[in-house]
Formats: C-alpha cells, sequence, structure tokens
C-alpha cells in the first residue's frame, strides 16, 4: 500500500468520525468523492447477475473506492480469479466434516434442552439468549477484523484456508452468493465444534439439580452457537438483492439479522469499520468509540505493520 493511499485512508476515517451525517445519510448513501458509485456497484452487478444468469461471468471497469487504481472489480478480477483457485477439494472436504458435526451436536443439544426446560429462571434465560446474541456479533467483528486487516494469503494452511476468502469477497463481493450451504457455512460451523461437544458432554454426565442450576448458562452457549454458525449465511444474505424469503427480509428490515443497507457501509474502500455481521448491532457503539482503528493504531506501533496492505496487494492485481 504506497503511503499516499495509506494517508488518505486515515484522512477518510477522521473525516468519517467527524462527519458521520456527511458520510453516510440514513439511506446509506455516501457523499464522499467516488464512493457513492462503489456502493452501488454490488447492487448492479447483483441485477446483472439475476437478468443474465448466475453462469454468466461479470465484470467492472470502475475502481471502488480510492487506492485501486483501474483494476478490475467482481469475477474478473485477476485477483478474484487467482483467490477463487485456491479453494481446494480438502478444504471441502474439511467444511462437510464441520457442517454435519455441528449440526449433529446442534439437533442433540437442542433436544435435551427441550427435555430439561423448566421456567425457574426465564429472566436469566431471556439474558443468557441476548448475551450469547451480542457475543456472537462481536466475535463476528474481532474475526472479520482480524482477517480482513492483518495476514496474508500466503502464510502456510491458515492463509489458504481462512484469511483467502476474505481478500476476495473485497474484490468480489458477490462471489458469496454463489457458494452453496457448505462452502458458506463450513468454517464457522468448524468454530462451534468444541463448545457445543462440551455441552453435550455435560447434558450426558450432569445431574438433574446441575442441568437445572446450568441451564441459562446453557442457553447463552447454544444462542452463541447457533448465531456464530449462522453468522456467513447472515452475511450471504446481506450480499443477496433477488430471490430472497420475505421472512429473511423481514429479519433484516428489522434489524434482528444483518441489514443489506448496513452492511454496505463497510465495503466502502479501503474496508476499515462496521465489522460485525452477525446482527450488527455493536458496529455503531464500537465505531463511535474507535475501537477498531485504535487497536489498529496499537498493533501497528508494536509491529510496525500498516493494516490492510495484503488486501490492497490483492485489489492491485491485474494478472
Amino acid at each position: 500500500m504506497s503511503t499516499a493511499a495509506y494517508t488518505f485512508a486515515r484522512r477518510t476515517r477522521l473525516v468519517k468520525r467527524a462527519h458521520p451525517i456527511l458520510f453516510c445519510s440514513s439511506s446509506y448513501i455516501c457523499w464522499f468523492p467516488d464512493c457513492g458509485k462503489g456502493l452501488n456497484q454490488e447492487w448492479n452487478m447483483a441485477r446483472m447477475v439475476n437478468e443474465n444468469g448466475c453462469g454468466q461471468e461479470l465484470q467492472s471497469t470502475e475502481p471502488n473506492g480510492p487506492g485501486r487504481g483501474t483494476a478490475r472489480w467482481g469475477p474478473q478480477h485477476a485477483g478474484a480469479l487467482e483467490l477463487a483457485n485456491l479453494y481446494s477439494p480438502g478444504k471441502r472436504c474439511q467444511e462437510w466434516i464441520s457442517v454435519v458435526l455441528c449440526f449433529s451436536l446442534m439437533a442433540f443439544n437442542f433436544c435435551h434442552l427441550l427435555v430439561n426446560f423448566h421456567l425457574g429462571h426465564m429472566w436469566y434465560i431471556l439474558l443468557g439468549i441476548v448475551a450469547g446474541i451480542l457475543t456472537a456479533d462481536f466475535a463476528s467483528g474481532l474475526v472479520h477484523w482480524g482477517a480482513d486487516t492483518w495476514g496474508s494469503v500466503e502464510l502456510p494452511i491458515f492463509g489458504k484456508a481462512f484469511i483467502r476468502p476474505f481478500r476476495e469477497h473485497h474484490i468480489d463481493p458477490t462471489a458469496i452468493t454463489r457458494h452453496d450451504f457448505i462452502e458458506t457455512n463450513g468454517d464457522n460451523c468448524m468454530l462451534t465444534l468444541i463448545p457445543l461437544a462440551h455441552m453435550s458432554f455435560n447434558f450426558l454426565t450432569l445431574s438433574p439439580a446441575e442441568h437445572y442450576h446450568n441451564y441459562p448458562w446453557h442457553c447463552y452457549v447454544m444462542a452463541l452457537a447457533i448465531f456464530v454458525t449462522l453468522t456467513n449465511q447472515i452475511h450471504k444474505w446481506s450480499h443477496t438483492y433477488f430471490g430472497l424469503p420475505g421472512w429473511v427480509v423481514f429479519l433484516q428490515n428489522c434489524h434482528i439479522i444483518l441489514p443489506r443497507k448496513h452492511h454496505r457501509i463497510h465495503h466502502v474502500s479501503p474496508h476499515e469499520t462496521y465489522f460485525c455481521i452477525t446482527t450488527g448491532w455493536l458496529n455503531y457503539p464500537l465505531e463511535k468509540l474507535g475501537f477498531w482503528s485504535k487497536l489498529e493504531d496499537l498493533i501497528q506501533s508494536v509491529t510496525g505493520e500498516k493494516p490492510r496492505s495484503d488486501d490492497l496487494k490483492w485489489a492491485h492485481k491485474t494478472k
């Protein structure tokens, strides 16, 4: 990332903090130079895919914000093509195993929660569920921020398996809408396996009195596991502009899950804000606190690494 581009990105951040209304209106239309087009490009591409068929490859010749130069944006972008080709059979196998184990454990635990349900701790149960959703939203932001901002696709094992999808997503945001259920949700299912397995073990070994005492905690873990598991599916829906089920649109409009317009804010280059992608509830307070930028400044002061340098490198690829 060039010094000029990095300086521009930092100034953009300061303007956004000082003038949030100027930057983004209630309808999420950006007034910052060149960013309005960037917000609408994805919608236009989705419309073209819907009209021409998902099998037809599309491309955009417009830059997606500062620092993008003349690199193409979309499925035909050189970086997007290279990143998509790094998806391997071994990765596919890991995702299948994760999905099968995750949903098996989830069904087992849900049945035991129903069997052991009681009204004795109703308010604690509700509190546990809300806390689980909030934790999932923050966790999605932390993972999203970390993978977007730091690391490289060239890292052994971890890079191609877990950082690659984040790099591809910024160059070709609609790629996620062409992924099937397994590719979309496999990694998130893997993250929940240990807490779900531990809960299953507790249901098999604890006494009825211990179940009663731990029930609110189990509700918290279950809500956390469900929303972590569904985070990428919710994220996929936030990029899907046609053909969504009515109940999904209803949940988005009520901001129970991540709304489409809300998530557009993150996709203004250089992708430095609104990282929480489960419900998005925590995005505004974290942005007001300057949480992510302060964390980036701290890491940069210690390591000397510039945020999102690898992300910009892939965006600039031309061959």
